[in-house]
This record gives structure tokens, C-alpha cells and sequence, in this order.
């Protein structure tokens, strides 16, 4: 059951499709305090608390405070209270079962047992907010009913499941047909290479580098014979330059957003001084997502976009304030205080948030401020381009993920979880983000395998991609300075192309449990505590989860780690997968077990009663077999499996032609 409580004026964010009509009683759970603008709600010692999408800390969000607040933030450690993403729906799980979104634009913090162990309490910037008020059997139920009211998760085209290789950047044609070599030659499957802000033209949107990719059209078409995909990267600014279209045009219909007096908003990123669309703008909005089809016209069938929460690097005016006052230190002694004080001018440039407050959106012919309704932004961005796309190429599925997002966004494309590190914590909060983002809608969801900034290891991408091989996203991206890491620069080659090599056998079954979970408002990834939660060992358990209806995965995060320990809430079937190509298979009994896992080795666990449909792989998604998968499984008695398997093109996707029933029963 679903019920809605409105406070104040509310600004729409379009995250649902069908509202339910207004509830004029008294909100449920919690108790309401206007002018303090909270909600707060009572916990139990053992109630769990789980959701918040994109976030930093555990699956059981209690014991820190949150905020929603899309921010440009690398540093993903324990002390942060935001990423990128802004999801603002959480359950909870204890003497009362219920879920509540927040439908709020601006930013929101959720202080879930932080102030006051005991208390949970939502406060909002301003009282005019949506909140919806879910009840049902239980946590899945809930999640159910809550990814029905927002709407179906963006699919994305099937050779999107497939590795990607990154990098800040591949600069031009030769490096990116080296990387393609190097994996043929090595037999490391790979079907797409993404290129970042290098590819354009002094880093503006919608141009091309005339220089380093002289003819992008027939060099797309050299990397399509080579079953390789080229995906661009599109920014949020647009350069301020005389003479380039896209901001000409811009400004002259006025599609950028502007200060208080009507004047344009100037900020800096990649190109120096930008302006930023009004994402928000419904006419800017279908103008910015027409552009896409530069790229499209190019052959171009995927695109990630970025720095879309805004990232501002400093605005105008900020900087020129800032510097009058660094101006005022030359010839000081810089004692303590005022080393401190002329380092904070300095950090105070970029992202902001007082920069939020000092320029406006249009939203249907209102002017609204920016901070009131942040955390659409990125969400909108990503929207013009799924809208386009139906416009544009209405008989295509586009690959499209980005960074920042809101809840609503799910419908247009998914989102990568951000610029992470080279930690070893980092494969964990991988995981941990899982099931969290599935809650929220965002199924199309991984991380950057080995980590984004900072120097990677050899183990710890080997490491990471085994766990990576599971997630939809796949792929490996790393900044600009740190250690290249491509598969191919290491010394275990064979055990790298095994790894990946496994992603491609298994497909068949991630393919098919991500539709299932798409069309019928589903997760994918689950925590242990979603299907056991009469287990109090399971409910606690943070480092393992549920992939689809069969399958239990647990990757190793620690680094030198021979093995783990996995905790078994039943009986289970542990299946290795080693890189000699051999595959062992041992049942193991209910409860905690160490499970050694050499470093190139490939584990899982299959559930009782359950398939799990593989392939014989291939170099790239077009060469698996998906029409005719063998079920290996663990078959007490007797095991189903409803196969869901389409073109990967087309958006037929409710046919029943595409689902194939599997099964199997125990040998007497």
C-alpha cells in the first residue's frame, strides 16, 4: 500500500509516474515537526535500515548521517555524507516494516541513528516536500511496490553487458586500435572502448578533435568489423567560445541558466569558463538532447555523460572575489591562522554550494533557484538524451549512463558509481552500493574495476574484476597520471583473460535475471537479509549477496587474502571456476566455512533447487551463444529456470517468445 503526504509547495520532479491521490490524515511512523522541517521516527536496537542508492558506509545505513546532495566528491571515505547520486527512499526493517521516499529536490539529510541512536530523522532545506509512505509482506514487497510507483529501469542494448576499457584519456585512433589489438591478440574479449573529454575539440560537447580522430565516421565503422564500440564522453558545461554553435545558440534562445538579473551564468570545468543548459527547461532540455545526434550521425551507439551534478571548478564572480582577497596576503608572514584561512580561499572555488543559491532554472515558465532543486540537474541531463534518443533513433537501444542522478533518472539510463580509488575498501563499497541502487531503480550500475584514481596493484584489479564480471556495468576506466591498467600491462595475462573470459560464459544468466528484474520491478542484487530474514547471522552479513533467483556471490576485498570466510544461511553449492579452464564443484552445509580463492580463481554459490544458464563465451557479445546455454546447477530434487533471452537491439522486450523455461531433476 502506498500512501502520499504533501507539505507546503511542491516542486515536481517527475521521479513518479502516477501519483496517488493526497492524504489529508495524519503521516504514519513518524512525527512531523514543521518548523524544525523533520521527520523522525523511532527505532528498535535490532531495526535495519536500508536504501539510499548511491552512498558511502554499509548496507545498513544506521550509525551515520547522509545528505542527498549530488556532489563532485573523489574522496570516497567513511567520513563523506554524499556521492553523486541523490536517493532519497529507504526502508525499514525491524518491529515495523515500511518504506518512505522523500520526492524533494533540494538537499535532504537523513540522520539515521547519528544524533541519537535511537532516532531516525529526515530534514529537508525547505517544507515543501512529497512523501510516500509504503507498507507491505515485506522488505521485497516494498522495494516492489516502490520501483512500480517510480517506473521501468532504463534497458540497456545487450553489447553494453560486455567488458569496456577506459582510460583519461586515449588520445587519439592509435592508441584506442592498440588497445582493441592487444586484447585480439591476447584473446581478452572486450567490446567497447570509451573516450574521454581528449576526443573533442578543446574539450567542448559536440565537436570532434580534427586532429587525433581526422574522420570518427570511418574510423567508428573500422571499430564496429572489429565488434568494438566507441563511447563518447558529453560534460554538462559548454564552453564559452565565439564562434561555436552550440554555445551561440544557446545563449541567443536562451536555453542557458542565468543569475538573478537575467544575465548568464559563468562557471569554470574542462574548457575554463562554461555555461550549463537549463537542464530543466523543457525547450533547452530537447534542444540540448538533440545534439546527441552529431554523434549518432557519427555511428556512435553509447555515450556516458559527466560532471552533471553540476561540478563547478569556480564561478566568476567567486573567483574574482577570492583572488582580491589572496591579494591582501603577499608580503604576510602566514602563521597558522592565516595559512589556514588563505587555504580555505583557495578550496572555497570549487563546488560550492553557496554558488547553488546565485543562479536560477526556468521550470515551466518559473523562475526557480538552482539549490532548491540541485539535485535534478544531472538527472535532466541524462533525460534530454534518453527523450531524444526515442526521437532520434526510436528503434534503437542507446547505451546512456552518467554520474550524478536523482531517483526518476533510472528510466532514461543508468549511472557509474563515481570517480572512486585504487582501494581495496572500494571493491566493498562496490558491493555494498548493489543492492541499495537496485532499490532505487538503477540497475544498469558498477563501479570503475581497479579503480579511478590513485595507483592500482596487479591483485587488486584481478580482484576487483572478480567481482566486476557480475555487475551489468563492466568496465575498467582509470585517471590521467596514475599507473595504466589495462589487462594487458600486467604479468598474469592468462589469468586475466580467464576472468574476463568468464564474464562473457556468464552472461546467459545475467542477462536474463537484469530483464527479469527490469520488467517486473525487481532487484537483482539483494542482501542476504531480502530472502533470509528469519536468520540473524544472514540479516548481518554485508560482504556477500543474492544475484538474481540462483546464485550467492562473495569476492575477496582484502589484499594478500588467500580465501574468506562466507556464511551459508543454507545449504549451498560452491562452484570454481580455475584458470586451467577446469571447474570444481562442492556442496557445502549450512554455516560458516572458509573457502580458499587463488587469485585468478572464479567463485560462486548456486542456492538449492536452482540453474544457472552459461555459455561457451566468446571474443565479444556477438559471438555468445545465448540461443542455446547449458544449465549447470544444484538439483536436490527438481530445478526450473525461466531463461529470458532477446535480440539485445530491439524493444520488443515483453514477448513472450523470449522466455524459455529450463529444467532439470535429480538423478535417482
Amino acid at each position: 500500500m502506498i500512501r502520499r503526504y504533501v507539505y507546503g509547495n511542491v516542486i515536481e520532479t517527475e521521479a513518479v509516474l502516477n501519483k496517488p491521490e493526497q492524504e489529508n490524515g495524519v503521516l504514519p511512523y513518524f512525527t512531523v515537526d514543521e518548523q524544525a522541517m523533520t521527520l523522525s521516527y523511532t527505532m528498535e536496537d535490532k531495526d535495519q535500515v536500508y536504501g539510499l542508492g548511491e552512498n558511502v558506509r554499509g548496507i545498513n545505513k544506521r550509525g551515520w548521517y547522509y545528505e542527498s546532495k549530488c556532489s563532485d566528491d573523489p574522496e570516497h571515505k567513511e567520513d563523506r555524507h554524499s556521492l553523486y547520486g541523490a536517493h532519497n527512499f529507504l526502508v525499514v526493517d525491524g518491529k515495523e516494516t515500511f518504506g518512505i521516499f522523500a520526492d524533494y529536490p533540494g538537499i535532504i539529510r537523513f540522520d539515521v541513528g547519528y544524533t541519537r541512536s535511537e532516532e531516525l530523522v529526515i530534514t529537508a532545506s525547505d517544507w515543501n516536500l512529497d512523501v510516500y509512505v509504503i507498507t507491505g509482506e515485506n522488505v521485497k514487497d516494498i522495494v516492489k511496490q516502490f520501483r512500480h510507483l517510480v517506473g521501468r529501469s532504463y534497458i540497456a542494448p545487450k553489447w553494453a553487458f560486455g567488458f569496456g576499457q577506459s582510460r583519461w584519456s586515449y588520445m587519439d585512433e592509435d592508441e584506442v586500435r592498440e588497445v582493441v589489438r592487444k586484447h585480439r591478440e591476447l584473446g581478452i574479449p572486450l567490446d567497447s572502448v570509451y573516450l574521454d573529454i581528449d576526443y573533442m575539440e578543446r574539450y567542448k560537447d559536440f565537436t570532434l578533435n580534427n586532429e587525433t580522430f581526422p574522420d570518427f565516421a570511418v574510423f567508428n565503422e573500422e571499430m564496429k568489423k572489429e565488434h568494438i564500440h566507441l563511447v563518447p564522453i558529453i560534460d554538462a558545461g559548454v564552453k564559452q567560445e565565439e564562434g561555436y554553435d552550440v554555445y551561440e545558440e544557446g545563449l541567443e534562445k536562451g536555453y542557458f541558466c542565468k543569475k538573478e538579473d537575467g544575465s548568464p551564468f559563468v562557471a569554470a570545468v574542462w574548457p575554463g569558463k562554461a555555461l550549463f543548459p537549463d537542464m530543466l527547461n523543457k525547450e533547452a532540455r530537447e534542444w540540448f538532447g538533440n545534439k546527441y545526434q552529431f554523434l549518432l550521425d557519427q555511428g556512435v551507439e553509447g555515450f556516458w555523460n559527466d560532471m552533471n551534478e553540476p561540478a563547478i571548478f569556480y564561478t566568476e564572480d567567486r573567483l574574482k572575489n577570492v583572488l582580491e582577497e589572496l591579494d591582501k596576503f603577499k608580503g604576510q608572514n602566514l602563521d597558522l591562522d592565516k595559512y589556514n584561512e588563505f587555504n580555505g580561499l583557495v578550496r572555497s572555488l570549487s563546488n560550492n554550494t553557496e554558488d547553488y543559491k546565485v543562479f536560477y532554472h526556468n521550470m515551466n515558465g518559473e523562475k526557480i533557484r538552482h539549490d532548491r532543486v540541485h539535485n535534478l540537474f544531472g538527472y535532466n541531463m541524462t533525460r534530454a538524451a534518453g527523450e531524444a534518443f526515442e526521437r532520434l533513433e526510436p528503434d534503437k537501444r542507446i547505451l546512456m549512463y552518467s554520474r550524478s542522478s536523482y531517483i526518476g533518472m533510472h528510466r532514461y539510463g543508468g549511472i557509474w558509481q563515481g570517480d572512486n580509488k585504487s582501494w581495496w575498501s572500494h571493491i566493498l563499497l562496490n558491493l555494498k552500493m548493489m543492492p541499495s541502487l537496485n532499490m532505487c531503480g538503477f540497475l544498469y550500475t558498477g563501479a570503475d574495476l581497479g579503480g579511478f584514481g590513485a595507483d592500482t596493484t596487479e591483485d587488486l584489479v584481478l580482484r576487483w574484476l572478480e567481482l566486476g564480471i557480475f555487475t551489468p556495468l563492466m568496465r575498467n576506466h582509470s585517471a590521467m597520471g596514475t599507473r595504466v591498467q589495462e589487462a594487458y600491462r600486467f604479468e598474469k595475462i592468462d589469468g586475466f583473460r580467464h576472468i574476463i573470459s568468464m564474464r562473457y560464459k556468464l552472461l546467459p544468466y545475467l542477462y536474463s535475471e537484469y530483464m527479469k528484474a527490469v520488467l517486473r520491478d525487481e532487484m537483482m542484487f539483494r542482501p542476504l537479509a531480502f530472502d533470509y530474514p528469519e536468520d540473524r547471522r544472514a540479516v548481518k552479513v554485508e560482504d556477500q549477496l543474492l544475484l538474481g533467483d540462483g546464485m550467492m556471490i562473495a569476492p575477496v576485498y582484502e589484499q594478500n587474502a588467500e580465501g574468506r570466510y562466507v556464511y551459508l544461511p543454507e545449504r549451498m553449492k560452491l562452484v570454481r571456476f580455475k584458470e586451467d579452464g577446469t571447474k570444481e564443484e562442492e556442496i557445502l552445509e549450512k554455516g560458516d566455512h572458509y573457502v580458499e580463492v587463488a587469485l585468478t580463481d572464479v567463485i560462486f554459490f548456486i542456492r538449492p533447487d536452482h540453474l544457472i544458464p552459461m555459455a561457451k563465451g566468446g571474443q565479444c557479445v556477438d559471438e555468445v551463444d545465448f540461443d542455446h546455454p547449458e544449465c549447470i546447477g544444484f538439483v536436490e530434487n527438481a530445478a526450473e529456470y525461466e531463461y529470458y533471452n532477446d535480440n539485445g537491439y530491439e524493444k520488443d522486450y515483453e514477448n513472450p517468445a523470449h522466455i524459455t523455461v529450463f529444467r532439470m531433476e535429480a538423478e535417482k
